[in-house]
């Protein structure tokens, strides 16, 4: 099994141009290259079998002729492997001639794609010696000695593994409407590029964006193979750029402007993009009408499969290079939605409950960021610290603390009483530890939140975060209920950086203090009695599971509908101890805590039906009014 990845090349090699012997023998050992690299699909630069600055040789019957014996050596060096190669060579018909891409496998021509646009522009010419694919009927020819068909009409190639790929030419992209554009509505999976583009100030720049966008925009993936030294340089310099993107996201690059060959390999997952496209209706509806031809390959294979890409073990996380102006706008996010609900009910109050942990204290700073938004004063937000049976002097001295130092309103109520009472009434020993002895502790304290709310006519704010609400660690009627959840769309993994930020952003030394401290604390409910030291007894990952696994597991099943087995091969590669900031997890461990998701996240779905409203902040949410609709008695039999 290859879980829906696949192996493709961008190769960028040596070239002398007009030499179409010594050009083939580079392609060779490129090919040999990408061969023992695993690669399926092998893709070269534009006019790679001649060299693309050959001018008006390209009008001389010894360079055309040249280049036809050279693709026959070339599909006999194919002959002993089973993988893809896509070359650039001028092909000629009756009357015209084009710049084409030639599809080999296993000896024999699968196709020819001619270039569509043909720039004849600033320094280029195209048009001086090559026709377009507009210019031309479907046409039977012979090169190098086959028959093969020769259409500019869109055309697919679908391997026995149901990959399909499909080819535009370096100008193509550049155009209003690209040939990729139908490709990938046509069904495409990956688009190669054989491209010649030359090297100006600034163009590199906007050539990865280009490309990025056009990956993006199609959901696909694009492999870019331009040409580098050895072309001529009489007026233009070649760079050599070999670029993987998918669906807008660089896999793989090579570095510019070098002596030697080149090859850079990535591996593609077509289930991703699929799973994406499936979702966007967007995507669907544009593909009415839209048709291609279609051309069947061999297989392209039997590659033992690794796994090679990179696989982030925090995905909700944004990058390093990104962090600071993401968490803006998430915490923005949060503090628009929390506005909207206080503007549209005209209310100036909102009660919150403060732990001491990490929920509750993002919710607290949401709340401020709200208030001084609105211009409204910060004693409208009344923090209500609950001591109760597990309460730590660390948690409940630092949420003192921290609503001091913001300046809010303080109220302190033990639940207990409160709690012992309700024991005492319900017929429960209090030395009974169980859920009853937990979830009683939750109820109270939503119940105060609640009734506090109504004696100032005010709101109550929700902490809870999104792993909480996939695992189903809430308390039903209790802390899974509020007014309004500023943190539905938050998972915890991503709460920690967003807690540490807001400590650097206009925060005083006192706060930010109190904020870190929060940070390093374990997670923790605090229902089950502190140990003789004080310490935290109850932990939630030793209970739950590590929630940088969860969410790994919840982001891949939510966002690509990907089977255990998959989410296993990606979890054990992330986890696998090579990240030195991630945690390290062998085989069993991430099993059995895939298994416990699985059957949490089921069981769990009837306290998700029934959210109270919340702002979404990223490109996975489980609102039942939003991106997640499931029944709460779905079976997980199919997915453990």
């Amino acid at each position: 099994m290859k879980y829906g990845f696949v192996t493709v090349a961008s190769a960028i090699p040596s070239v002398k141009v007009a030499d179409t012997f010594y050009n083939e023998k580079e392609i060779e050992l490129r090919i040999a290259e990408a061969v023992e690299a695993g690669a399926e699909v092998v893709c070269f630069p534009e006019l790679s079998m001649t060299g693309y600055t050959c001018q008006d040789l390209f009008r001389s019957q010894t360079l055309l002729d040249g280049a036809e014996v050279a693709l026959m050596q070339l599909l006999t060096f194919t002959r002993s492997f089973d993988s893809i190669v896509i070359v650039g060579m001028p092909v000629r018909t009756n009357s015209l001639l084009l710049n084409c891409a030639v599809v080999l496998q296993k000896g024999s021509i699968l196709g020819i794609i001619p270039k569509t646009y043909l720039p004849n522009y600033g320094e280029f010419y195209e048009k001086r010696w090559f026709a377009s694919a507009l210019d031309i009927h479907d046409e039977e020819i012979y090169l190098a000695g086959s028959p093969v068909t020769i259409s500019s009409q869109p055309t697919v190639f679908i391997t026995p593994s149901d990959v399909r790929f499909a080819i535009e030419l370096c100008e193509d992209v550049w155009s209003p409407e690209p040939p990729s554009n139908k490709l990938a509505l046509a069904g495409a999976d990956i688009i190669f590029n054989l491209s010649a583009s030359d090297e100006l100030i600034g163009k590199h720049a906007y050539l990865k964006s280009l490309l990025s966008q056009q990956s993006a925009r199609t959901l696909s993936a694009y492999v870019y193979s331009s040409c580098g030294f050895g072309e001529s340089t009489q007026d233009m310099v070649y760079g050599g750029n070999a670029l993987i993107y998918e669906k807008g996201v660089l896999l793989a690059e090579n570095r510019r402007f070098q002596l030697k060959p080149q090859l850079v390999t990535a591996q593609v997952d077509i289930e991703i993009l699929r799973a994406e496209r499936r979702t966007n209706t967007t995507f669907s509806t544009a593909q009415k009408g839209v048709h291609a031809a279609t051309i069947h390959t061999e297989p392209t294979g039997d590659f033992d499969f690794h796994l090679t890409r990179y696989v982030n073990p925090w995905p909700f996380i944004p990058a390093s290079k990104d962090m600071e102006e993401s968490c803006e706008e998430i915490i923005n996010i949060q503090a628009a939605g929390l506005m909207k609900r206080l503007a549209h009910t005209n209310c100036s109050k909102v009660v919150v409950g403060i732990s001491g942990g990490l929920d509750s204290t993002l919710a607290l700073l949401i709340s401020v960021r709200a208030f001084d938004d609105l211009e409204l004063d910060r004693k409208g937000i009344i923090g209500i610290t609950m001591p109760g049976f597990g309460t730590t002097d660390r948690t409940h001295n630092n949420a003192v603390e921290l609503m001091k130092s913001l300046g809010i309103t303080i109220r302190e109520i033990s639940i207990v009483k409160s709690v012992v009472q309700h024991f005492e009434d319900i017929g429960h020993d209090i030395q009974q530890h169980d859920v009853t002895y937990e979830n009683s502790q939750a109820r109270e304290r939503t119940q105060i939140l609640m009734d506090v709310a109504n004696q100032v006519g005010g709101m109550v704010i929700g902490t809870g975060d999104m792993s909480e609400l996939a695992l189903g660690w809430a308390t039903y009627n209790g802390d899974h209920m509020s007014m309004y959840g500023v943190n539905v769309g938050v998972p915890k993994t991503l709460i920690r950086y967003l807690v540490s930020y807001m400590a650097t952003v206009g925060m005083d030394a006192k706060s930010s203090d109190i904020l870190m401290d929060i940070i390093d604390t374990p997670i923790s409910p605090e229902l089950i009695p502190a140990d003789e030291q004080g310490n935290i007894q109850q932990k939630t990952e030793d209970l739950v599971g590590p929630y940088e696994l969860h969410d790994f597991f919840l982001y891949y099943f939510l966002r690509y509908g990907f089977s255990a087995s998959k989410i296993m091969l990606l979890a054990r590669h992330a986890f696998n101890g090579s990240n030195p900031k991630a945690g390290k997890y062998d085989e069993e461990t991430i099993r059995h805590w895939l298994q416990v998701f699985m059957r949490r996240f089921f069981a769990q779905q009837f306290k998700r039906s029934c959210l109270p409203d919340g702002p979404k902040v990223g490109s996975v949410s489980l609102s039942p009014r939003g991106d997640w609709r499931m029944p709460s008695d779905a079976s997980s039999v199919l997915f453990q």
